[in-house]
């Protein structure tokens, strides 16, 4: 039972299974012991809200990094499309507006720092130790790689990286997430601590 979880948490937009959901909140909660968290890739605010909850009983504070006009699969024409979340007068989606609403209702202002932007560009004169990072941007191998190479240098030691989507089948889903979550295991400077669902988890040495 997760203290505070919102009663529509259910009803939020978003990708994330339940069981991926409690070992995100679960891993932060520890994590935000040592500092703050980043989650790359927040959408509409589900996982940004099991991460804040988190946080919040540690007075930590989660930055939440999304450009908000969505990832390739949510763009027009594409399977993951809501037509909710496009605006039509500026001709681009916008999952912004949706998430300060789901961040606002969870009583969380005070605990997660939206950061509106690209994942290279916010991290281009980042200097703050993260003792948690979530991926989930993305998908393409492009955006993939660039949220692992931009934000991993710096995680700190024991600092926790958890990457949403893997598929070892194409057929199950998109393979950027499992490329770069090999990348990390091959690097040598992870521990893997395991998988819940899609969602892998590791530990920097």
């Amino acid at each position: 039972m997760i203290p505070d979880l919102p009663g529509n948490i259910a009803d939020i937009k978003g990708f994330l299974a339940g069981d991926e959901a409690s070992a995100l909140y679960r891993h932060a909660l520890q994590a935000s012991q040592l500092g703050p968290v980043l989650e790359i890739g927040s959408y509409c605010g589900k996982s940004t809200i099991y991460l804040g909850l988190a946080c919040r009983r540690n007075n930590a504070t989660v930055f939440a990094l999304d450009h908000h006009r969505g990832s390739e699969e949510h763009q027009r024409g594409e399977y993951f499309h809501d037509p909710d979340l496009y605006d039509s007068g500026e001709g681009v989606m916008d999952t912004f507006r949706e998430f300060r609403r789901n961040i606002r209702n969870a009583g969380l202002d005070d605990t997660v720092v939206p950061i509106v932007a690209g994942s290279e560009a916010a991290s281009r004169q980042w200097h703050t130790p993260l003792s948690m990072v979530f991926i989930d941007g993305g998908h393409s191998l492009d955006a993939a790689l660039t949220d692992y190479r931009c934000w991993t240098a710096h995680l700190m030691r024991d600092g926790i990286l958890a990457i949403h989507d893997l598929f070892e089948d194409a057929f199950e889903g998109g393979q950027a997430p499992w490329a770069i979550y090999r990348m990390a295991v091959a690097s040598g400077l992870f521990e893997d601590i395991g998988r819940v669902n899609s969602l892998g988890v590791l530990r920097r040495l």
